[in-house]
């Protein structure tokens, strides 16, 4: 059991790098003079859109998966054996991270792209909301209500 709790929190943490760095490699390329990088500064329509697309992922995707989560950690995770539990919790915390990558994504290319700070801020929204799902073994064992062996 220990064994399987130390794989899960290291996948998660694995998932939870990469999550990072995508948007810094991103920042990385654009910053170096990406091929992409103000593409459509000067279109206002295109700004319009990429704005509002980013508005609305972070809007949405944000409350969504940091609600979501607790949702589905108190209604089927809290209810299923210990080895189910650990997967599901390894699912739902990758679609947590998913949800959570859309803003980031979409805001960073929209940034990049119309070179209006709305992207960006909505980006920063979106790897602010990551703090809240930093993995650890801690955490994990309080949130399945696994007690550590000896305790």
């Amino acid at each position: 059991m220990e064994e399987r709790i130390k794989k899960t929190v290291s996948s998660l943490r694995i998932a939870y790098f990469c999550f990072w760095l995508v948007p810094v490699l991103l920042i990385i390329y654009g910053e170096c003079g990406g091929s992409f990088v103000g593409l459509y500064a000067d279109n206002m329509r295109a700004s319009y859109y990429t704005e509002t697309l980013s508005i609305l992922a972070t809007a949405v995707c944000v409350p969504v998966s940091l609600k979501l989560f607790a949702w589905v950690l108190a209604k089927k995770i809290d209810q299923a054996s210990i080895a189910d539990a650990l997967r599901l919790y390894t699912v739902w915390s990758f679609v947590r991270l998913g949800l959570l990558a859309l803003p980031v994504w979409i805001g960073g290319v929209a940034y990049y792209l119309t070179l209006s700070s709305t992207g960006a801020l909505c980006a920063a929204i979106g790897l602010t909301a990551s703090l809240f799902c930093l993995p650890g073994e801690e955490r994990l064992r309080r949130e399945l209500h696994i007690e550590k062996n000896g305790e």
